[in-house]
């Protein structure tokens, strides 16, 4: 392997499929701020329109686990091609759509496309590059994952403010298109083809699983953890994902290989990749409403105040890469991860008149940590497997932070609306408002809101104290790509 991967010019391989990542990220936020303008150019309601990110998310969270097999049964480029192409054609049929049940067909395909595109990326990596010189690569991709979605919001107001919301997908289009065409010429097969056999029921077992928790977490936010609905689809992902880890675990050939947990630092890398991701979301979600319903700022300069936060990540997702070759995941971890805690805490302190330009700050200060944590900390659990693992690693870590994310985002809604909700009552009497003055009541609903906001900061301050905790345990692997023997815990 390592005979043919110095032969691999890199460079040319990365862009290609770097294009593909950053599109597929890129669209994934780009509907947010778009569906009120949809709903009324569709004639669909709030709920009905929630399933184009809701829907889009399902598909590709519940794809992600089958791309273990997939990278098994093709080839880089057979697969890579495929998958491009499938989400240009489902952007093109999104952007012509007449009405809803077309545009929703349109997003599925795309997510079925997006879905093995980020895993894939990983594990070409993985197979490409020595262990010493993973971290720059993995860097690059941090740019994608942190600068696209960071981008979005602020594309898609503009958008929507001046033209139509097809624009959106007409933008992507080209890019998809571009890539398709350069992707034969450039792009090498890099992945080991073993031509497993695929597993229906595992297939069906893992979409049960994962796409329960997945639509009970999502719609959870909106209906309440305690809805009918949410509870029959939680308890028919959890049962179904227990049946599909119980039939992974006894098969000789798994789909998606539970046993890379025996790496101890896989494990930990995982744990903190969980509270990670559930600390991420927070301003992503919290911020927005914060501004849009409290400050009463535009969608666009909403989405422009994550913009400076982007950038500055962008620019430190390849430093850190560099750094991590050379210190490891610990250090950074640590540094980063206070920066999170400190700056995450300062959002538990928000007020109904709190500035803009101190926003901005905060969040840039804190996407700066954040530079420093989730490329490293996914690196270096990765970095403990044989390649032979890769493939699953990859799947297991984009399916887990999938899940982690859906879960994590319904848990810090429920928490805002909740303490919203206790507190209205407080905030009337300890302020003398006339609850029968409509100017009184909606001072008191904003600042209802604020003390919920803060307080779902205060849940994600806690996760990101978890991860900071867990990373002082983070140790330099010795695993090599070469090695072939069953994963032992990590010295």
């Amino acid at each position: 392997m390592e005979d043919t991967t110095q032969a691999i010019k890199k460079g040319p391989v990365l862009v290609v499929m770097l294009l593909g990542a950053f599109v597929s990220l890129l669209n994934q936020t780009l509907m947010n701020v778009a569906l009120p303008s949809l709903m009324e150019d569709l004639k669909i309601t709030e709920s009905t329109a929630q399933w184009i990110t809701t829907g889009f998310m399902l598909v590709n969270g519940v794809l992600i686990p089958v791309t273990a097999f997939l990278m098994e049964r093709f080839s880089t480029r057979q697969l890579f091609i495929t998958s491009i192409s499938l989400f240009a054609v489902g952007t093109l049929v999104c952007g012509i759509a007449p009405n809803f049940t077309i545009l929703m067909t349109g997003r599925v395909i795309q997510a079925i496309g997006a879905g093995i595109i980020m895993p894939l990326l990983t594990t070409v990596i993985l197979a490409i590059f020595p262990v010493e010189k993973r971290g720059g690569a993995m860097g690059l991709i941090g740019i994608a994952m942190i600068f696209a979605p960071a981008v979005g919001p602020t594309l898609s107001g503009f958008v929507v403010q001046n033209y139509s919301w097809r624009l959106l997908f007409f933008i992507i289009l080209p890019i998809a298109l571009i890539d398709i065409i350069i992707a034969p010429i450039f792009l090498k097969n890099v992945t080991k083809q073993t031509f497993p056999k695929i597993d229906v029921i595992a297939v069906i077992l893992s979409t049960l699983g994962f796409g329960g928790i997945l639509y009970g977490s999502s719609t959870a936010g909106n209906h309440g953890w305690d809805s009918p609905s949410v509870i029959i689809t939680l308890i028919i992902g959890v049962v179904g994902l227990a049946l599909f880890i119980m039939r992974e675990l006894r098969s000789e050939r798994p789909m998606l290989d539970f046993r890379v947990f025996k790496s101890g630092i896989f494990s930990l890398t995982t744990v903190i990749n969980i509270a990670l991701t559930v600390a991420m979301f927070a301003p992503m979600l919290l911020i927005p409403i914060y501004l849009q319903n409290i400050l009463g700022v535009s969608p666009m300069n909403s989405g422009l105040m994550l913009m400076p936060g982007a950038v500055v990540m962008g620019i430190m997702s390849p430093i850190t890469g560099k750094l991590f070759d050379k210190i490891g995941a610990r250090p950074l971890a640590i540094v980063g991860l206070l920066i999170t805690v400190v700056t995450t805490y300062l959002f538990t302190k928000l007020t109904d008149s709190t500035g803009y330009a101190y926003l901005i700050t905060i969040y840039t200060i804190r996407m700066f940590g954040m530079s420093m944590i989730m490329m490293p900390i996914m690196t270096a659990g990765l970095n403990e497997l044989p390649q032979r693992l890769y493939s699953h690693g990859t799947a297991m870590v984009n399916t887990i932070r999938a899940v982690a994310g859906a879960i994590g985002t319904a848990f810090l809604v429920t928490v805002m609306t909740n303490q919203a909700k206790n507190s209205i009552k407080d905030i009337i009497i300890s302020h003398g408002f006339n609850p029968q003055d409509k100017g009184d009541l909606l001072h008191a609903t904003n600042l209802a809101t604020v003390e919920g906001i803060n307080h779902a900061f205060m849940i994600s301050t806690i996760f990101a104290v978890i991860a900071l905790i867990l990373s002082f345990f983070i140790k330099r692997g010795t695993t090599s790509q070469e090695e072939e023997t069953d994963i032992t815990v990590s010295r």
